[in-house]
């Protein structure tokens, strides 16, 4: 458990600029929405390999999906999506 947070608090680390640029371009990201004082509220192992994060403000429910990046240490949101 103590792994999977700090690999998590890593990710998020290394996306913040990664994903300031994504959201000037309108993409909903980890980053976007931690701005928008979203907080994790679990995660969960992808079976085709990256990370799920669940992310919770009040009512409102989002799911996004991350992966590593190739040739890079950068870790980045492939996409968020609310859940209904």
């Amino acid at each position: 458990m103590k792994t999977a947070l700090a690999c998590l608090l890593l990710i998020l680390h290394m996306t913040a600029t990664t994903a300031a640029a994504q959201t000037a371009s309108g993409k909903i990201t980890v980053s976007s929405l931690l701005g928008q004082d979203f907080v994790i509220a679990g995660t969960t192992a992808v079976p085709s390999g990256g990370l799920g994060l669940l992310l919770r403000k009040a009512k409102k429910v989002y799911f996004c999906y991350l992966t590593e990046t190739e040739g890079s240490a950068a870790v980045v949101t492939q996409y968020c999506k609310p859940v209904e």
